[in-house]
């Protein structure tokens, strides 16, 4: 009991998710106070976590079902600083789209609580019970507005999508349990000798589960039409939350339980890796809606994460959390520009409608500018560096031919988003886009433009806090 207080911040969230679900039952027009109550709650269960992560070194909970530690408690700060702000900006375009319901809020809280759920777990039942609470609320998160029939066809897509893989992870689950004899990752290490190969089938269905979950090639076939349909708010939390939380997961489950068969699973690793870096990049250069192709890239960019992964050094983990912390920065600032693309109340998503943009909005250009050659990969922005420590992780465990193909990918990567860059400068212009964008979604975009432009200047900043995270 006297550990309690380190699971403190989801207990907070759950009690806070039930009085807002009964404040919004009986409050009529209680959207707008809910909404605000939501964000309040994100920043205290933050606040919760900061100041115990200084005292943490590795505390198990629950019989060892639950372990908080370093690692857990830093994805847990940026997934809720993250949602945060998804939160803050989503609020005007909820409002303009006629859906700002207090479903929305809680939703987010809901997935929240299972992504902390999934980052905390050391056993493979409560891991499966964390996404599941936070696939059940992404389900109907896609399909919100339901005026709109893309959205709907987005939420049935990913439903029926993600239950076919939540399948096969829990036959994977049950698998390991059977030839294991638990669920918990640590008696599953002491397990390993004696049915080595067995477990190896396991190992395969779980993984197939959670790249389904990142969208990872082959898995990744929901992304483009879901991330297309569903409101832009939602498929911002898309492209970011739920990728911390499985990429934790990734760590937690490899390197905990199956260290000792690092043989059987790096490969699988380092093909998801390639196979999204490679697909990635090629199938985004066709693309004329702006959410598809932020669909496809992101599907390069996890695989880029993969890679660092797949190095099986504390080096490529470190480089992987980097990565990903990055590129929620990095999305964070496109989406924003994105959601500044609004005339007369409708809001405008393909290629085309960012054409010329430059001629009347000079500052939203140059932040979209920072922000795509970051993406790019072009020093000295923030972007250039992610992609700096994961080759750097590669490189020193001797894989070449997998730094090669990263290499290669970034160069085809930065084509289609230098052709964005070409049509908001070079293209002719069309007519000019509202300037009355929320003070939230200004905020957005001036703190991830300022944090991509400048972060060459403290580059060790985010190394040094990263690398107290040791797995191996």
């Amino acid at each position: 009991m006297e550990n309690l207080h380190f699971v403190l911040p989801e207990i907070f969230l759950s009690l806070s998710i039930m009085f807002l679900l009964i404040l919004g039952v009986f409050k009529k027009d209680s959207s707008i106070l809910i909404h605000n109550i939501s964000l309040i709650v994100l920043l205290i269960s933050a606040v919760i976590i900061f100041n115990e992560i200084i005292e943490i070194e590795k505390i198990y909970l629950f019989n060892g079902s639950i372990v908080i530690d370093y690692l857990s408690s830093f994805m847990k700060i940026i997934t809720l600083l993250a949602a945060f702000i998804v939160l803050a900006i989503s609020k005007s375009y909820l409002k303009i789209i006629k859906i700002l319901k207090i479903e929305y809020p809680i939703l987010i809280l809901s997935s929240i609580l299972g992504m902390m759920i999934m980052i905390s777990s050391n056993d493979l039942i409560v891991f499966y019970m964390g996404l599941e609470l936070q696939s059940l609320a992404l389900y109907v998160l896609a399909t919100f507005n339901r005026n709109n029939l893309k959205s709907s066809e987005a939420g049935l897509k990913y439903f029926v999508l993600s239950a076919l893989s939540s399948g096969l992870l829990l036959y994977g689950c049950s698998l390991i349990y059977g030839f294991s004899g638990s669920t918990n990752f640590d008696t599953i290490a002491v397990q390993l000798n004696s049915n080595e190969y067995a477990l190896t089938f396991g190992i395969v269905f779980i993984l197939v589960g959670l790249a389904f979950k990142i969208s990872a090639v082959p898995f990744h076939m929901w992304a483009p039409d879901v991330y297309e349909g569903s409101p832009t708010t939602v498929t911002l939390f898309f492209t970011m939350v739920p990728k911390i939380a499985a990429l934790t997961v990734f760590i937690r489950f490899l390197y905990v339980p199956f260290l000792n068969l690092i043989d059987q699973w790096q490969m699988i690793l380092v093909f998801l890796s390639i196979a999204s870096m490679l697909f990635g990049a090629i199938a985004a250069i066709g693309q004329t809606n702006i959410k598809r192709l932020i669909a496809y890239s992101s599907i390069g960019h996890i695989g880029y994460a993969l890679a660092g992964l797949a190095s099986s050094s504390n080096d490529g983990i470190q480089s992987s959390i980097m990565y990903i912390t990055i590129y929620v920065i990095m999305n964070l600032g496109l989406f924003s520009c994105l959601l500044m693309m609004k005339r007369n109340n409708e809001y405008y998503e393909n290629l085309e409608d960012l054409s010329g943009i430059s001629k009347h909005h000079p500052l939203l250009s140059l932040s979209l500018l920072i922000i795509l050659f970051s993406l790019a990969g072009i020093p000295p922005l923030a972007g250039f560096f992610a992609k700096f420590y994961i080759f750097k992780a590669v490189i020193e465990q001797s894989m070449y031919f997998l730094a090669i193909v990263g290499l290669l990918s970034t160069v085809v990567a930065a084509f289609y988003y230098l052709r964005i860059i070409k049509i908001i400068y070079f293209d002719p212009e069309k007519e000019k886009y509202d300037q009355n964008h929320s003070p939230w979604l200004k905020f957005s975009l001036t703190f991830s433009t300022i944090l991509i432009l400048f972060y060459f200047i403290f580059p060790s900043q985010l190394v040094e806090i990263v690398s107290r995270i040791n797995i191996i």
